[in-house]
This record gives structure tokens, C-alpha cells and sequence, in this order.
């Protein structure tokens, strides 16, 4: 419930951001982390690297589960 109370100011929200980064007041500061979002959300945030920090030439291994509620 919390999480579609908050979607509906998803468009406010990017709204106020593309705002700070248009206005001639706002500190640059401010203007750049609006920026970072605005770009995060629209086009996702860069993949990361994964480093192995063991010794030796072991492969890192991943897991992924699904878990889908109601079915068997």
C-alpha cells in the first residue's frame, strides 16, 4: 500500500527534479544529484563489477531464485 501511495507523486516528483535542472538559482550541487536521478530512473544505473577478493582462481558463483506467491 505504501508503495502506490508513493507512485502517485512519481510524476511531481520528476517534475521538481527536471525543475532544479533548468532554474538559475538552485546551487550546482543540487542540480547535478537532480541530474543523476533523473537519469538513473529514465535510463537505469550502469552495471557494476563484481571483483573476487579469495585467493586463487575459484569462479564466482550466483544463485537467483524466484519465489511466486499462490503457486506450487
Amino acid at each position: 500500500m505504501l508503495r502506490s501511495m508513493a507512485r502517485a507523486y512519481t510524476e511531481k516528483g520528476i517534475e521538481t527534479l527536471g525543475g532544479y535542472v533548468t532554474s538559475q538559482t538552485i546551487d550546482p550541487d543540487v542540480k547535478i544529484r537532480a541530474i543523476g536521478m533523473l537519469l538513473d530512473r529514465g535510463w537505469g544505473k550502469p552495471a557494476q563489477s563484481v571483483e573476487h577478493g579469495g585467493k586463487g582462481t575459484e569462479d564466482i558463483q550466483v544463485t537467483i531464485r524466484t519465489i511466486i506467491e499462490g503457486k506450487k
